[in-house]
């Protein structure tokens, strides 16, 4: 999901409330580029957006899954930060394993975010997304 700097947030999060409103009690998990930014995912720094995101998330019970880490999700000539988020349900909460912001090349200013969905077993999917965002 994409949150574009130049609208505000509450109208994509009103796609967030309709994902959730159809959810039948499955796991979510939601790969979103916030374009925010809080300490709360570990970036140096909390915006405006970022506080009006960290509110909105914690009224749905959905968890930011992002780790510390050395490296950043984003960076380019303009700077680095931790806007793309790895969000979960409480389903997903203690089945997302092992997130991390991956060395490989992206070919963008987006880094590779990489994580493990299971339950201890060894039935564990590794999902590597390597769309166009």
């Amino acid at each position: 999901m994409y949150l574009d700097r130049s609208e505000e947030i509450d109208e994509k999060t009103a796609k967030v409330d309709e994902i959730l409103q159809y959810n039948n009690g499955s796991g979510i998990i939601i790969a979103m580029d916030s374009n925010s930014r809080s300490t709360g995912w570990y970036d140096n720094k909390t915006n405006a957006r970022g506080k009006t995101l960290e509110e909105y998330l914690i009224s749905r019970d959905l968890h930011v899954m992002n780790e510390e880490s050395e490296r950043t999700t984003f960076q380019s000539r303009r700077g680095r930060s931790n806007i793309d988020l790895t969000i979960v349900n409480n389903q997903l909460l203690k089945k997302l394993n092992d997130w991390e912001i991956s060395e490989d090349e992206s070919y963008s200013d987006h880094n590779i975010i990489k994580f493990k969905i299971g339950n201890g077993t060894n039935h564990e999917t590794q999902h590597n997304y390597n769309g166009i965002r």
